[in-house]
């Protein structure tokens, strides 16, 4: 039988169903309630279809959170740096407290050095995010915002850093009030910097 590797191939023919599984499962039971016999259950799959594609239980977890739209987030355009910020925050922190997405982030959170595929995932998706977020800036920029000078990674760690914190290291899920709070003193502070029209 051809390898994984050597087809080419990204995955087995079930490999949807296979991370819906893991996800799915990831939401009810948690990192550690997550078991490869538990997926292969709910996949309808053979246990060594997943071992002959992922050899660990974090590398197929890295597979399901690489190719899913879970933690999906669009790109908000209000027409203000500072709504674009505060929608964008609002969408953070839907996807860290709702239940079926909230464990999905927590993995990420949690993947360390001890969890390499996960760790690897991680950093990533933050990267990719970053990505994302930059139209945001460049929107600004072109409405006469000079953010030339800016690291945009700072402004973004500073305002979906404060969500991630307070929701998986306080265990608070954060009020209107309380983004309202964070995106305002971000804001306060890039706005002594930036020209206001």
């Amino acid at each position: 039988m051809e390898s994984p590797a050597a087809s080419g191939a990204r995955g087995p023919r079930r490999a949807r169903a296979i991370f819906d599984a893991a996800l799915s499962l990831l939401a009810e039971r948690g990192y550690h309630g997550l078991t490869m016999e538990a997926v292969a259950s709910r996949a309808r799959v053979n246990k060594t279809t997943l071992y002959r594609w992922w050899p660990s239980k974090d590398a197929l977890l890295a597979a399901a959170l690489t190719e899913s739209d879970a933690l999906a987030l669009s790109v908000p355009d209000t027409g203000s740096l500072r709504g674009d910020l505060r929608a964008l925050a609002g969408r953070i922190a839907e996807l860290l407290t709702d239940p079926t997405t909230a464990p999905i982030a927590e993995a990420l959170v949690s993947a360390g050095t001890g969890r390499p595929e996960l760790a690897a995932v991680a950093r990533a998706f933050f990267s990719d995010r970053l990505v994302r977020e930059r139209p945001i800036f460049e929107r600004a920029s072109q409405r006469g915002e000079s953010l030339a000078d800016i690291d945009l990674r700072t402004v973004m760690d500073l305002v979906a850093g404060a969500i991630w914190f307070r929701v998986f290291v306080r265990g608070e899920a954060p009020s209107d009030a309380e983004l309202d709070e964070v995106v305002d003193a971000v804001h306060r502070g890039l706005d002594g910097r930036v020209p206001t029209r």
